[in-house]
């Protein structure tokens, strides 16, 4: 049985039998609405998302089927929360709130690349992918949902695989993002403070010492990596540098002799005498 594929980008639910699709469709001797259809049913949920597709054709019955790629869960939930990137620091910093009808489309679209066997254990496998990317679930970290799942507080959304938000939920979500966002800058504003304040107090210490010392204060890694200089770099700038026209040498430096420009001048003039 001779099989040919055919491989194309397509925008969720909006296939059409322009190029690429119809001409690369076009030799295999299928019913390209019929394919066309089938795509956008299979990849309504990726509305505003490009997705890969393959179409496998059977040469000799003209028979196909559809496989559609998904992109990483990661990206999905950045697309649902509405965020460009997930928490630098997801323990403390939380980006976004979802609610468990987005956890169960995200799951619904991976369905097929998931470990877990019910969509249950699905559910609660994107829910850990939000304790990573510091997203709370239905204004909880990712561990407490879960314990919620486990406990079958979500058992009839899971059940009738509800995954549509009304006008209302998705306001509040918006609200609920632009508060965790001014929260998350306020503390970044007191960690870099807090930071700023111990390395000036430290000034002259090891740079290991200093490390630590922001590290028991629970300042965060990036932020440590950015205030904190290399040991030694600011050093190796200055020294041996010459002070400017009117500017008084640097601490410890030895001083010109006085006057040893113009002591061969006078040295010369006694020999004339």
């Amino acid at each position: 049985m001779a099989k040919e594929t055919v491989e194309v980008m397509v925008e969720g639910g909006k296939a059409t039998a322009a190029p690429p699709l119809g001409p690369a469709l076009g030799p295999m001797g299928v019913n390209i609405g019929q394919v066309v259809a089938k795509i956008n049913e299979k990849t309504k949920a990726f509305a505003g998302m490009k997705v890969p597709v393959k179409v496998n054709i059977d040469k000799d019955t003209k028979e196909f089927d559809i496989e559609v790629g998904t992109p990483p869960s990661s990206q999905l939930l950045k697309t649902e929360a509405g965020i460009e990137k997930g928490s630098g620091n997801p323990l403390e910093d939380k980006v976004a709130d979802v609610l468990i009808e987005q956890i169960i489309k995200i799951a619904k679209m991976k369905e097929s690349s998931l470990l877990g066997k019910t969509l249950k254990e699905k559910v609660k496998e994107i829910v850990g992918t939000c304790n990573s990317m510091g997203i709370l679930v239905e204004g909880k970290p990712a561990k407490d949902s879960i314990k919620d799942i486990n406990e079958g507080k979500f058992d009839e959304e899971i059940r009738t695989e509800k995954t549509e938000l009304s006008a209302e939920e998705k306001a509040k979500l918006e609200v609920e993002k632009k508060k965790l966002a001014a929260e998350m800058e306020k503390r970044k504003a007191e960690f870099e403070a807090k930071a700023k304040e111990i390395i000036s107090s430290m000034a002259g210490q090891e740079r290991g010492t200093i490390k630590a010392k922001l590290k028991e204060a629970k300042i965060p890694d990036a932020m440590i990596k950015e205030l904190l200089p290399v040991e030694g770099a600011a050093e190796a700038g200055a020294e041996g540098a010459a002070p400017a026209e009117g500017e008084a040498p640097a601490e410890g430096a030895a001083p010109a002799a006085e006057g040893s420009a113009e002591a061969p001048k006078e040295e010369a003039k006694e020999k004339k005498k």
